[in-house]
């Protein structure tokens, strides 16, 4: 028998999730940030509890089920004492959340902007609901009545429904009336500033006329979450189907999936909880109750609607994302990665540069391929079209799409179907590996010599979480790094996994392992090693001891990690020499950064990995050494902006509590700053270009765009 697990520096790994949600609900409290910017907080709340509850405790829920225990490595926990634990620490949160929603939309209406209840509408806005029910609500719903003719209803995932108690001539029914999701979620009032009604109050409201043959004893706004966790490895496939179609039975069958959560909104009465309970097959455990809209997502739409006056004084004020200072606007792209390296820096510098490289790279009569790996696009994507124009030109074009991006695998499919029409050649990956890594290589031959470009970054090769999260994109000419690429997309073709890289670490076999080795040699350091990590989650058993046993050597060791950190920093003896902060601001950190080192000795890595189990054992993923001197100035520059930070920084502490940091300093927010900063220009980027076949690629791009 295995020893236990040493858990005197470790926590579990879903309380650790709920104290990141709770990070961002505390955004909702903080003054310093706009009333609907804050109401926004406390809608991304609710939607990461959502997702929380769909995953991790779908996933734990079929843990549980089965017969050989298992035993969280971090806690010590089963699974059943998982969920215990996850059931008790959740309706502190709703209560935290509705108090702040509740308050929020109180001070909203001394801007007139206003959720009412019908009962608060003037005669002309009663008759405005009265229209609007009878002819746009009423025609589409589809009430019910549970009994013995009419079985209890399939309710899907996270859709809303209002659920009645009726009494009938003394014997007591269920009745349900689905809200339409075809409908919008709120009624504006035509009258003046932005009032309005959520749909389902008006069904509450006009509940007693739709069963009217029925005295309602008790009324709630009710909605299931089921398991969501579903892994396609896990579903037998039938002969000759196509990877695409098995996806789209998945995602029909998320649906109906078991339910995990019933949450209520209302008067639910003396029988309607037990009675939902026993339908669904829920613990009262399981049940949560709300005293505000349990969807939030209205509240991005009402943004939308608010006068100009009022969105100055409400929201953050715009932001325009940079041009990148380490290129020149008025020069192709692909010229000037040829020279040097370039570093951009989302959401505060553009994406477009990557997405110019691409285009020129489409038309370029010297380019052979182009390979890259898609984990997450938009739904409207030029990275998608520019890629199919040069397979429609002629280039080899290789996309080894991930279709089992969770919640956005329909997205995919589209994608990957209409590049693969223009000619592109499409990868799926391997059963049981995602590929979540973010690297793209470019293949040119001018004068018998190839060329490498070659781009890796943290983030998707999405247009719009581009301009929400902050996350990094090298671009480099460097041989060394394109010939890993190279040979990583032929191993990725023949589903080799196991690769051997000279400048790419590359999981699931090979990063973890490279990063304890740069740790150890930071090890035998003792005092004078120092590491620094940037991630989004920390989870990874293997990493956490070897972080510890660094600590226990005198290595200072800081990380910046967002979400689930499941070391404890500041235990005596073990992790006294370890500092966490997490930051959450206007936008979601993501980058992912490797430190190993201080200074011009430091080894830098970008990364789209977490130090998570899933990264390290069950994704590909990719980390690329930063080696040009301007762009390793610049992340160091990111790195210690991000350590000074002392207005949405909070410090974890021993007993597992996040504070906020208070060293004393002037107020720093690293967000703010970055969105103002000017970053140095490289010394030699407005010097022309040596090379005679790079002059002549240059202005062969500029007349190819003239055309």
């Amino acid at each position: 028998m295995s020893n236990p697990p040493d858990t005197r520096y470790t926590q579990e790994r879903e309380l650790s999730w709920l104290k990141f949600d709770q990070r961002v609900l505390d955004e909702a409290r903080d003054e310093s940030v706009p009333l609907m910017e804050r109401l926004k907080f406390a809608a991304i709340f609710t939607s990461n509890l959502d997702e929380f509850f769909m995953i991790r405790v779908g996933s734990i829920s079929d843990m549980a089920l089965v017969k050989e225990e298992h035993v969280d490595t971090k806690s010590g926990l089963t699974p059943v004492q998982q969920l215990q634990a996850i059931f008790k620490a959740v309706p502190a949160l709703y209560k935290q959340r509705d108090k702040v929603v509740s308050q929020l939309e109180n001070r909203m209406r001394s801007c007139n902007i206003c959720r009412l209840t019908v009962d608060e509408l003037d005669s002309g806005e009663k008759k405005q609901l009265d229209r609007w029910f009878r002819d746009q609500v009423r025609p589409v719903l589809s009430p019910l009545v549970v009994d013995l003719h009419h079985p209890f209803p399939h309710l899907p995932n996270k859709r809303l429904s209002l659920a009645l108690s009726l009494r009938q001539n003394g014997k007591e029914s269920f009745g349900l009336i689905p809200v339409p999701p075809a409908l919008p979620p709120f009624l504006r009032l035509e009258e003046r500033g932005l009032r309005y009604i959520l749909l389902e109050d008006i069904l509450s409201h006009y509940a007693d006329e739709i069963f009217d043959q029925f005295d309602i004893t008790a009324r709630a706004v009710i909605s299931v979450t089921r398991n969501a966790d579903i892994s396609p490895e896990d579903e037998a496939y039938e002969i000759d189907e196509d990877f695409r179609q098995h996806m789209r039975k998945i995602i029909k069958k998320r649906s109906r999936l078991a339910p995990v959560r019933l949450e209520v909104q209302g008067d639910k009465g003396d029988k309607m909880i037990p009675f939902l309970c026993e339908k669904l097959e829920l613990a009262p455990e399981q049940v949560f109750h709300s005293r505000v809209p349990l969807s939030l997502q209205y509240v991005y739409q009402l943004e939308g609607l608010l006068p100009p006056e009022s969105k100055t004084a409400l929201c953050y004020p715009p932001y325009a994302p940079r041009f990148p200072a380490c290129l020149d606007p008025r020069e192709p792209i692909l010229p000037q990665v040829l020279r040097r390296d370039a570093l951009l820096f989302y959401p505060f510098e553009q994406m477009d540069p990557f997405l110019r490289l691409v285009r020129e790279a489409a038309f370029d009569p010297e380019v052979l391929s182009i390979k890259i790996t898609i984990y997450r696009l938009a739904s409207r994507a030029k990275l998608a079209e520019y890629l199919s124009a040069a397979a429609e030109n002629g280039k080899d074009v290789t996309v080894l799409m991930e279709l089992r991006a969770r919640f956005d695998e329909q997205n995919n499919i589209q994608w990957a179907e209409r590049m693969e029409e223009a000619g592109c050649t499409i990868l799926y990956g391997s059963e049981g590996i995602k590929v979540h890594s973010k690297i793209c290589l470019i293949t040119r031959r001018e004068k018998g010599t190839v060329q490498y470009i070659t781009q890796v970054g943290t983030g998707n090769y999405n247009e719009k979480t581009a301009k929400l999260y902050t996350d990094l994109c090298l671009m480099t000419a460097d041989p060394a790094v394109g010939a890993d690429a190279a040979a990583f997309f032929q191993n990725m073709a023949i589903g080799n996994f196991s690769g051997d890289y000279q400048r790419l670490l590359a999981s699931p076999f090979g990063l973890r392992d490279r990063v304890m080795e740069l740790i150890d040699q930071e090890i035998a350091k003792g005092e004078k090693g120092y590491l620094f990590f940037k991630l989004n989650s920390l989870t990874d058993r293997k990493l956490i001891d070897k972080l510890a046993q660094a600590s226990q050597a005198g290595v200072e060791v800081v990380m910046n990690i967002r979400g689930i950190c499941c070391l404890i920093p500041g235990v005596p003896g073990l992790t006294d020499r370890i500092t966490v902060f997490s930051i959450v601001g206007r936008y979601l950190e993501h980058s992912r950064i490797y430190q190993f080192g201080r200074g011009d000795d430091a080894r830098l890595y970008i990364s789209s990995a977490d130090f998570m189990t899933r990264n390290t054992e069950r994704r590909v993923e990719i980390a690329c050494p930063v080696l040009d001197p301007w762009c390793r100035r610049r992340l160091l520059g990111i790195v210690d902006h991000l350590l000074a930070d002392n207005q949405k920084a909070r410090v974890l502490c021993p007993n597992g509590t996040y504070t906020p940091r208070e060293d004393g300093k002037e107020p720093h927010n690293c967000q703010e700053y970055f969105q103002t900063e000017t970053v140095s220009v490289p010394q030699d980027l407005d010097k022309p270009v040596r090379s005679r076949s790079r002059v002549s690629l240059s202005e062969r791009l500029r007349e190819i765009f003239r055309k």
